[in-house]
C-alpha cells in the first residue's frame, strides 16, 4: 500500500528536508501523495499508494489530541471488525481507513493489537507521551521493515535505500553477507549486505525508548496435527482459501491477479474472479506457460493480458531489479516479475498472487521422496553413512546420487529451494577478505531445533518459512511489485489459512509422488484437472541458454573482467567458470547468475549510484 521512512534524532535540525530526502528514495511505493510528520525527536515520512479511503487515508495519521501518530505499510484486512470492538469501547473515527484502526488499536490494547491482525503490515507509532516507538512486522514477512541504529538514534523505513540520504548513515558492504549470498541465492542474515542495517524479523515487535531498543516476537510459526478424515480437510481448505481470497479483494480501487500455468495462481483467479490476469513467458521452447493462463481465463470469462520477454529486455532490466531489490537478489524469477508488473501496472494497483501454498501445504519437488528414496532412507542412519564414505571418491555409477543424499540427514542436506554452492565452493571463488567459515548448517541449525521431533517433510517446510520465503520469494515480490507502484497481495499467506495448513498431517501433504496433495483436491473443486494436478515447476528463466550465445556471455564477461571485481573474487576462478560453461563442459549457470547478480547490485549503489534529483 505504500511506503514509509522514519528516524529518531535529537542531533538533526533540518529534520523536515532530511526526512523529506528520505522519501524521494522510495517515491515508486507511493506516488500519490507525500506526509511528513516532525517535532524535536522524530521525523516520519510517507509515500501513499491510495488503495482504501481515498479520500482520507492519508500518513501520517495521528490520534484525536495528537499525541499518537503513525505510518503503516501494507492492509490490515479484519479492521472493520476491530473497528466494531473499538467504538463499541468508545472510541471517535473520523475516516475509514485501516490506519485509524491501528491507531485506536494502540491505544486499547497496547502491544496485544498484534494478535489481533489479520493481514499484512509493517508499521512505526510515534508515541509523544510515553516517548516511545512501537514498530511491528506482520507474522509472514510479507511486507518489509528495515532498522538501523546509529548511536543514540534510530533509521527505520521500508527500503535500505531510504537511509542513503541520511547524514552520519555509512554505506558500507557487510563482509559476512556474500559467501552465504553465493550458497543460498538471497541475503540470508539478519544484517543486511549493508553494514549496521538490520532486518525486524517476521513476527516481531520493538519499543525503542531513550536510545535502547528492545526486539520481541509475537508470533509462532508452530504446528499442531489434528488427524480428521481427509475429505473434511478438502472441505475445509475450499472453505479458507475463499474466505481470505475475499478478505484480500477488499479495496476502493480495481484487483488484478498474476496468472501462472500452475495451480497456486490458478486457485486465487478461480475464486477472485479479476476483470483481467497477467502472464509473462519467454520465447523459448518450454519456457512459455503463457498459452496455460490465457486457456484458464478463457474458461473462467476474464481477460488475460500477457507479454513475451526476449533476452535483450532480460538483461536490460537487471541493474533495476537489483536495484530495487535493496540488496543482491539472485533468484531468475525477478526478472520476469519486473516485467509482469510493468504489464499489471497499466490498469491496476493491486494483484493477487499465489506465493505461499507451497510452503504451507508442501508443494515443491524436493518435499516429495521417490519410492527407492525412500526405500534406501529406511536403512539406519550409520549404515547410510559408512556407505556415503565408501562411495564419495569413487567415479559417478547409478544410484550414487542417492548415496551422496541419503548419507545425510535433512538437516545436513537441505537448506532451501535454492543452493548454488557448497561453503567450500563459495570460499574457494572468494577473496580472502570475504572468506567465511561459517557453514549453512550453522544458519539453519536454530530452525532445525525448534522441529528436531517432526517428520522431514514439515521439517523442510518449516525452515523455508523462516528463511527461503522470507528472504527469497516475499522480497521479491514486494520489491518488484512495489518498483512498478502496485501492491500485490498473497491470500494463501493468510493468518487463518496457515493455521489450517498447521493441523493438516502430512500424509494429506504428500501422497507418493505428488506434493501438495490435498490441496490439489480442494483445488480441484473450482479449477480444471489439468490445472490442478499440474507437477510444479516453478518460473523457468533461460539464461542457462542464453550464455552459451557469445553476445550474452560476453555481457556477463564484461562484468567479470571490471577492475573493481578483484575486491571480491578470484577473477581468474569465476572467469573460467564461464568460459567451461560456455564451451560446454559444465552447466554452470547458476553459479554464473548468483556472481553477476551482485556484481550488478555493487555496480549499482557503490559504483555508479546517483542520489536521485531532490535526495
Amino acid at each position: 500500500m505504500c511506503g514509509f521512512v522514519g528516524f529518531y534524532s535529537r542531533k538533526i535540525e533540518n529534520k523536515e528536508e532530511t526526512v523529506r530526502n528520505m522519501g524521494n528514495m522510495i517515491i515508486h511505493r507511493g506516488p500519490d501523495s507525500e506526509g511528513i510528520y516532525t517535532d524535536d525527536e522524530i521525523a516520519m515520512g510517507f509515500r501513499r499508494l491510495s488503495i482504501i479511503d481515498l479520500a482520507e487515508g492519508s500518513q501520517p495519521m495521528k490520534n484525536e489530541d495528537g499525541s499518537i501518530i503513525i505510518t503503516f505499510n501494507g492492509e490490515i484486512y479484519n479492521y472493520q471488525e476491530i473497528k466494531k470492538d473499538l467504538l463499541e469501547k468508545g472510541h471517535i473515527f473520523r475516516n475509514n481507513s485501516d490506519t485509524e484502526v491501528l491507531i485506536h488499536g494502540y491505544e486499547e490494547y497496547g502491544t496485544d493489537l498484534l494478535g489481533k491482525l489479520r493481514g499484512m503490515f509493517a508499521f512505526v507509532i510515534w508515541d509523544s507521551v510515553k516517548k516511545q516507538l512501537f514498530g511491528a512486522r506482520d507474522f509472514f514477512g510479507i511486507k518489509p521493515f528495515y532498522y538501523s541504529k546509529i548511536g543514540d538514534e534510530l533509521l527505520f523505513g521500508s527500503e535500505i535505500k531510504s537511509f542513503l540520504p541520511f547524514p552520519g548513515f555509512k554505506k558500507e558492504v557487510n563482509e559476512e553477507a556474500l559467501k552465504h549470498f553465493l550458497v543460498f541465492q538471497y541475503s540470508v542474515l539478519n544484517e543486511t549486505f549493508f553494514k549496521n542495517v538490520n532486518k525486524l524479523k517476521p513476527g516481531h515487535y520493538f519499543i525503542f525508548r531513550d536510545g535502547k531498543m528492545e526486539i520481541s516476537k509475537y508470533f509462532d510459526l508452530s504446528y499442531k496435527v489434528e488427524d480428521k478424515p481427509f475429505e473434511e480437510y478438502v472441505k475445509l481448505i475450499g472453505e479458507s482459501v475463499e474466505e481470505s481470497v475475499k478478505y484480500h479483494k477488499i479495496s476502493d480501487v480495481e484487483v488484478g491477479a498474476f496468472l501462472s500455468g500452475g495451480v497456486d495462481s490458478s486457485y486465487v483467479v478461480s475464486c477472485a474472479k479479476p476483470d483481467n490476469t497477467y502472464s509473462v513467458g519467454f520465447d523459448n521452447q518450454g519456457f512459455d506457460e503463457t498459452v496455460y493462463a490465457k486457456e484458464l481465463s478463457e474458461k473462467l470469462n476474464i481477460q488475460n493480458k500477457s507479454k513475451m520477454i526476449s533476452a535483450d529486455e532480460f538483461f536490460a532490466a537487471i541493474p533495476m531489479v537489483q536495484y530495487h531489490s535493496d540488496e543482491p537478489h539472485a533468484n531468475l524469477s525477478s526478472v520476469p516479475l519486473y516485467y509482469l508488473s510493468q504489464l499489471a501496472a497499466k490498469d491496476v494497483k493491486v494483484v493477487l498472487s499465489g506465493e505461499g501454498a507451497d510452503e504451507l501445504f508442501a508443494g515443491y519437488n524436493e518435499y516429495e521422496e521417490p519410492t527407492i528414496n525412500r526405500l534406501y532412507s529406511m536403512l539406519p542412519m550409520g549404515l547410510r553413512r559408512k556407505i556415503r564414505d565408501m562411495v564419495k571418491d569413487r567415479p559417478h555409477f547409478t544410484g550414487k546420487t542417492i548415496i551422496m543424499k541419503y548419507g545425510q540427514s535433512v538437516e545436513e542436506r537441505y537448506i532451501g529451494q535454492a543452493h548454488i554452492m557448497s561453503d567450500e565452493q563459495a570460499n574457494d571463488i572468494l577473496s580472502s577478505k570475504y572468506k567465511n567459515p561459517v557453514t549453512y548448517r550453522e544458519l539453519t541449525k536454530p530452525y532445525y531445533d525448534k522441529v528436531k521431533n517432526l517428520d522431514d517433510v514439515t521439517k523442510r517446510c518449516y525452515l523455508d518459512m523462516n528463511m527461503w520465503i522470507v528472504d527469497d520469494i516475499l522480497l521479491k515480490a514486494d520489491k518488484i511489485t512495489m518498483a512498478h507502484s502496485i501492491e500485490l497481495r498473497v491470500p494463501f499467506l493468510d493468518k487463518e489459512v496457515w493455521n489450517l495448513s498447521t493441523k493438516i498431517p502430512v500424509k494429506y501433504k504428500v501422497n507418493g509422488t505428488t506434493t501438495k496433495y490435498v490441496f490439489r483436491e480442494a483445488a480441484q473443486k473450482k479449477i480444471p484437472l489439468d490445472w490442478a494436478k499440474r507437477r510444479k515447476a516453478g518460473f523457468l528463466v533461460p539464461f542457462i541458454h542464453w550464455i552459451k550465445e557469445e553476445k550474452y556471455c560476453n555481457i556477463v564477461r564484461a562484468q567479470f573482467e571490471k577492475e573493481y571485481v578483484s575486491e571480491f573474487f578470484d577473477r581468474e576462478k569465476i572467469l573460467a567458470l564461464l568460459d567451461e560453461h560456455y564451451a560446454g563442459k559444465k552447466n554452470n549457470g547458476r553459479k554464473i547468475y548468483t556472481i553477476y547478480a551482485f556484481l550488478v547490485w555493487y555496480d549499482q549503489y557503490f559504483v555508479s549510484f546517483n542520489m536521485p534529483q531532490g535526495a
